[in-house]
């Protein structure tokens, strides 16, 4: 009878937020197709070692399975990207999975991702409405806004972009490509564009537009191939031609 294959996946685990990290290595059946969501599903069955140490299922955050939520990003193989689009068949083994580098662990490959949606507050992320219900139909985009508009649209807050960015860090407090994309994306918006002076004023501030350094690598990471670094260079236009104008105007 023929060997049966295995897929050995070595994880790096944290128990709590202030507790030492450590590895852990796994031996799952191989099955065609297979991808690092269903392996670590197959772990959690049957949570032992690969020398048959009983353990703990692993923690991770995923919810669609289908690279739309954002979920389930994390390193593997050193690169940070989704776990649900990972196939087996294409990762070189041992398959490394580790936790972003860049965020709070909670616990084992789950981390806390809640900067982005602070980044995002800061820069008045939405389209602003009245409070009222009956607001009739909005103002229309042409079809060239929206060739625009709905690439940077896709945008799942993954943070792939935000882990791999040299500039993401502690001491810059750099806001990040999702965030500059969507000030972009909302200041493209007829109604959004209501809020383009204050998005514009937030990425001037701390950890701003000022803080990229055009390293292009979380154009190279992004799941949804949304065209990041063009981006941050429109952006980055209009933050310039916005403060020459403030100075100017003094």
């Amino acid at each position: 009878m023929a060997e049966s294959k295995s897929v050995i996946i070595k994880i790096k685990r944290q128990n709590t937020p202030t507790s030492k990290a450590y590895w852990e290595e796994f031996s799952v059946p191989y099955r065609p197709n297979m991808n690092v969501i269903s392996a670590l599903m197959d772990i959690a069955a049957e949570p032992s070692t690969r020398e048959g140490k009983a353990t703990t299922p692993i923690t991770y955050d995923s919810n669609c399975l289908e690279e739309v939520c954002g979920s389930c990003a994390m390193l593997i193989n050193g690169k940070a990207r989704m776990a649900c689009s990972a196939l087996i068949d294409n990762l070189e083994q041992p398959i490394r999975l580790e936790p972003f580098s860049k965020f709070p662990v909670v616990r084992d490959l789950a981390v806390d991702r809640s900067v982005i949606f602070e980044n995002l507050k800061a820069v008045k992320a939405w389209v602003p409405i009245d409070g009222t219900y009956d607001l009739g139909s909005g103002p229309r985009m042409s079809a060239e806004e929206q060739e625009i508009a709905y690439p940077i649209s896709r945008c799942i807050s993954c943070c792939c972009c935000m882990e791999a960015c040299p500039q993401f860090n502690e001491e810059t407090g750099f806001v990040g490509a999702a965030t500059i994309a969507q000030v972009r994306l909302f200041n493209t918006h007829p109604t959004g564009k209501a809020l383009e002076r204050e998005r514009l004023t937030a990425l001037m501030g701390d950890g701003g537009i000022q803080e990229c350094g055009y390293a292009q690598n979380c154009v190279e990471v992004c799941p949804k191939d949304i065209p990041l670094t063009k981006s941050i260079s429109e952006v980055g236009g209009q933050v310039m031609k916005q403060a020459l104008g403030d100075l100017l105007r003094r």
